[in-house]
């Protein structure tokens, strides 16, 4: 079995738990593909630079980057550079041949540019142009395949290769979501609360499992701000032929093991 695990960005997230349970997963000869993000370090960076990050509403409701040159340019210094280094280290740490890599290394993650976007502004809907992000339309899974039979673990982030030679920004959750289907694997994406939940403000109300239709219009509708990315990204994982998509605590012993069990939201290709 390939598991690729997301390894999420908040800083509410720690990633020990999960780095020692990807040793564990190993030892019981799973192959695992480690892909993260970085959203909070980057504002972070943005800010010590004296710059804001800035945020859009889509026509749809979803709420995203908006990736101009500058910002483009701290993504490549924080996401491969430093945030990939720590995990790989950190992997390196539990007993783990961890290799780094981020989407333009071998057109690992390859795809269109959006260069303007539509966004909701003051409610009134305009376009963006000038955005530095592109979607995910080819995964180099060769290449994560090669390295994974030759016993490695690829921890893989964005940037990606976009058509016109450029590197953009790219959602993590879509783009472990892709890696996921390339691989068939099953996918995890690990977060800072325990799954989707159907009442916001009460975190054992954890929708557990979503394998109908029903089920999954009852898991839509629960899902709000940032978790509608992630149900969308499971989503897009499972059309793309993942076998499960499971969203869960990070912050809890042996997450990604507990995931694959029965901890968190897990979605079935039966549901779509």
């Amino acid at each position: 079995m390939t598991v690729v695990v997301k390894v999420g960005g908040a800083r509410a997230v720690d990633p020990k738990d999960a780095l020692a349970d990807v040793s564990a997963l190993i030892d019981n000869d799973e192959q695992v593909v480690v892909v993260h993000g970085g959203s909070t370090a980057v504002d972070d960076t943005l800010e010590a630079l004296g710059e804001t990050p800035e945020y859009v509403e889509t026509p749809s409701g979803v709420v995203g980057r908006f990736t101009d040159e500058r910002t483009m340019e701290v993504f490549s210094m924080v996401l491969p550079g430093k945030l990939n280094t720590d995990l790989v280290v950190g992997l390196q740490n539990e007993g783990v041949d961890a290799i780094g890599l981020s989407g333009i290394d071998g057109q690992l993650l390859s795809g269109s540019r959006k260069s303007a976007v539509r966004v909701v502004e003051d409610g009134k809907k305009k376009i963006r142009r000038g955005d530095h992000s592109g979607r995910i339309e080819r995964v180099n899974g060769d290449l994560l395949e090669t390295l994974l039979e030759s016993g490695y673990t690829p921890v893989v982030t964005v940037p990606m290769l976009a058509d016109d030679g450029v590197a953009v920004n790219s959602d993590a959750d879509r783009a472990a979501a892709a890696v996921a289907g390339a691989l068939s694997a099953e996918l995890v994406i690990l977060t800072d609360v325990p799954g989707v939940l159907a009442d916001v403000d009460d975190e054992s109300s954890v929708i557990e499992r979503v394998d109908s239709s029903d089920a999954y219009e009852t898991l839509t509708a629960a899902a709000e701000g940032f978790m509608t990315r992630k149900v969308m990204a499971a989503t897009e994982a499972l059309e793309d032929g993942a076998e499960s998509a499971t969203i869960a605590s990070a912050n809890t012993e042996a997450p990604i093991s507990g995931a694959l069990g029965s901890n968190g939201t897990t979605i079935t290709p039966e549901a779509l």
